[in-house]
């Protein structure tokens, strides 16, 4: 599927933010009925975004909601009002395994049936935030019907809350579990999504805490504020100079295979087919990006 590099929340409960939501530029909209939307709003908030999927699809926004799940099980009411045809997937909270996946997926795919959906249409981002959902993140991973994993780790938040961590604004203590939430998504072929940046108006703080994200591995990330979009849309994309790098590279390796090479120093550095190879797949990555 298309890249995400930018999931913007929108709380469900303000209908009068959904027609601004495709000037933000975001590559995915998360319009939530869980943790945003008061108790008592959760009725007219899922009706408020059962109504708005199809006009934002309309206007080219990819679309996900966020589902409410109790203890034991998911709201059956957000799924029933929220699953149609325009919907790209859900964002799953509170998950603590795999078999969350599993009954939901039992769930989805009877509603899909009774609405004449194709069945298996609506993916899921499965958000990590137990130490337990962590501990078996490749075992989500695996299930067909996830796109990605987030590993969010905000300042007080339920992963520093089950895990226990302090948090900083270097982040050295959430490393592990988020570097482990990149390889599980790695290893099964589908995106690691990071955040989230809470001190919104701290666009500095916001910029360089992706950057390190973007080190890590991780491919995009949630955020909560429309001023956030374009600096993460820009720290997931291949810059300028990093596509003109890049092309050089390949520019110079294939000339020196016609010459009889199968190694090269380019500006500077050693350079063989692995390197190659890890070129294009950036530049098709900004040719995605692009289209």
């Amino acid at each position: 599927m298309n890249p995400i590099r930018s999931m913007l929340f929108v709380p469900g409960s303000k209908k009068n933010w959904f027609e601004k939501i495709p000037s933000y530029g975001a590559d995915a909209i998360i319009l939530d009925l869980e943790d945003s939307v008061p108790v008592n709003q959760k009725t007219d908030a899922r009706k408020y975004v059962a109504e708005a999927i199809s006009y934002l699809k309309n206007q080219g926004q990819r679309v996900y909601v966020r589902i409410n799940k109790g203890v034991y099980c998911f709201d059956i009411a957000d799924l029933e009002a929220v699953i149609q045809p325009e919907l790209e997937g859900l964002v799953v909270p509170k998950i603590n395994g795999p078999e969350d996946i599993d009954i939901l997926t039992s769930i989805v795919s009877e509603i899909e049936y009774q609405k004449n959906m194709e069945v298996g249409s609506t993916k899921f981002v499965a958000t990590l935030e137990t130490a337990r959902s962590i501990y078996l993140a490749y075992d989500i991973a695996s299930k067909e019907r996830v796109v990605a994993l987030a590993g969010v780790s905000p300042k007080n938040g339920d992963v520093a809350r089950s895990v226990g961590y302090q948090w900083t604004r270097e982040g050295l203590e959430r490393i592990y579990i988020r570097s482990k939430v990149v390889l599980a998504a790695r290893a099964t072929n589908v995106m690691p999504i990071g955040g989230l940046w809470q001190d919104v108006h701290d666009l500095d703080g916001l910029r360089a805490a992706a950057r390190f994200n973007r080190r890590l591995g991780f491919s995009g990330e949630m955020i909560v504020h429309p001023s956030n979009v374009p600096i993460i849309n820009e720290v997931y994309s291949p810059s300028e100079e990093e596509i003109a790098y890049y092309k050089g590279m390949i520019e110079a390796f294939e000339k020196a295979v016609k010459e009889g090479a199968g190694a090269i120093l380019y500006e500077g550095e050693h350079i063989d087919y692995a390197h190659v190879n890890t070129a294009k797949q950036i530049l098709q990555f900004a040719e995605r990006l692009n289209k």
